[in-house]
């Protein structure tokens, strides 16, 4: 955990509380806490008097950080002791200095996170990870997050995975504004770091490690992370087993589509089987290999080509030629003199038959 000394060269004065001050409490003595807090880069929420769901965040996190205690008994509760103990002169150091000129350092063991500008903390906070669980869960994954990285709609699908939050050392890649939906869950304003896992906005920050892999904050917390860090930062998760050095850029356990779902599933976006933590060249690039079997099926009804049965419907126009042919039939009596005089008065009926083609339904005109 970061570096937590105090300054005794010049003891402050201290001031006492009226009572211990909790969640749902208001009045001067809260507003005290909150200052204070915030003085000491947590984020307590406005400094109006009233011991919210932010100021107890706050404090769980003076608690784990600065008491040393254990991640699952902190109370939230400001005691004279506690309220004393926020007065010293408190330094607060990053246990990597001197990396890039903002990092960021999440310790496992205690759940916090503490955002760092010229190794000087700027916002710290109470956190929530992975809880190392298996889950199976179903998912909707907005467009443009990893498994769907190429889709115009969300994508919805049954997955499981393991709930790990890796040790190691990142980069911030990528941050979104705003609530998104991944395999992993719902995540405001996150800022992703080892593939699909991000630290983010939450509704729930408990105590214990409940997320699927990401860093859960406060929802309010998140909107203040986005303005502090840069992209390409680095960010060092301690996971108090090795130094984050040893794991380097350690991958995230990847999801799977649930293989019961799988073979019930009749949906055309089955193909992204690559979890939504896979990195943004893999999972573009495999959406766009399963999108052809979809287009080919309206492929092939473009070819119901009965346009070109229509042409026939055109020589009705040569109908008009027929009538031109009307005029033949009085060239019909001149070859029947030539061929049968003596029988021209008693079979000028019978030549009618050769104009019957399609001829001698003019004369009848």
């Amino acid at each position: 955990m970061a570096t937590v000394s105090v300054d005794t060269v010049a003891p402050r004065r201290k001031s006492r509380l009226d009572d211990p001050v909790g969640f749902g409490m208001y009045g001067d003595d809260v507003t005290k806490v909150q200052r204070r807090l915030k003085k000491l880069s947590f984020d307590p929420g406005p400094i109006d008097g009233n011991f919210g769901e932010r100021t107890r965040a706050a404090v769980w996190g003076f608690e784990k950080l600065v008491l040393g205690v254990d991640a699952a008994e902190a109370t939230g509760v400001v005691t004279q002791r506690v309220w004393s103990r926020m007065q010293d002169r408190i330094v607060i150091e990053p246990r990597r200095p001197e990396s890039t000129d903002s990092h960021t350092e999440i310790y496992l063991p205690e759940q916090m996170v503490i955002f760092f500008r010229r190794d000087e903390p700027v916002l710290t906070s109470h956190m929530s990870s992975g809880d190392n669980a298996e889950w199976c869960d179903d998912v909707v994954i907005s467009p443009g997050e990893y498994g769907n990285a190429e889709g115009t709609e969300p994508l919805r699908r049954r997955e499981c995975g393991e709930s790990i939050t890796p040790g190691g050392v990142f980069n911030f890649e990528r941050k979104v504004e705003g609530l998104r939906q991944s395999a992993l869950g719902g995540l405001w304003n996150p800022v992703y770091f080892n593939y699909g896992i991000a630290i983010h906005g939450a509704m729930t920050v408990p105590l214990e490690p409940a997320s699927h892999g990401c860093v859960r904050v406060p929802i309010e917390t998140s909107e203040r992370f986005q303005d502090i860090l840069r992209l390409g930062d680095q960010v060092f998760v301690f996971d108090g087993v090795k130094e984050p050095e040893e794991y380097g850029a350690q991958l995230p356990v990847f999801n799977k589509i649930d293989p019961e779902w799988l073979a019930t599933s009749t949906t055309s976006t089955l193909p992204p089987t690559t979890t939504t933590s896979m990195p943004p060249t893999t999972t573009t690039s495999m959406p766009t290999t399963t999108t052809p079997p979809t287009t080919a099926p309206p492929a092939t009804t473009l070819p119901p080509t009965p346009p070109p049965t229509p042409p026939p419907t055109a020589p009705p126009t040569p109908a008009p030629p027929t009538t031109t042919t009307t005029t033949p039939p009085t060239r019909a009596p001149a070859t029947t003199t030539t061929t049968t005089t003596p029988v021209v008065p008693s079979t000028a009926p019978v030549p009618s038959p050769p104009p019957a083609t399609g001829v001698a339904t003019a004369p009848t005109r």
